[in-house]
């Protein structure tokens, strides 16, 4: 199945948090709630401003982002979770 966004709604694949540092001590699960990170799948084409010209996504395909995990839209597709956001719910973009 093909997920098109609408509007300057974002696909996102979640990333699980890895669950032990570096230096190998295991982290709680409570610390690693609050903010997920998750990989771009699909981005609308961009919100429409007061004159109604589309304004362009900061956003693209491949992006890592940082998001907070609360109020957004959880789906399943295929047995894969997916999270559907606004691009204002995008806390970052991660780059290496």
């Amino acid at each position: 199945m093909n997920i098109k966004p609408l509007g300057d709604h974002v696909l996102i694949e979640p990333i699980k948090a890895q669950e032990k540092t570096k230096s190998g001590i295991l982290l709680p699960s409570v610390a690693t709630e609050g903010s997920e990170q998750g990989k771009v799948v699909a981005v609308g084409p961009g919100k429409k401003n007061t004159a109604g010209k589309v304004v362009d996504m900061d956003l693209k395909v491949g992006d890592i982002v940082l998001f907070s995990k609360y109020g957004l839209h959880e789906i399943n597709v295929d047995e894969k979770e997916y999270i559907i956001a606004q691009e204002k719910d995008i806390l970052a973009v991660l780059e290496k």
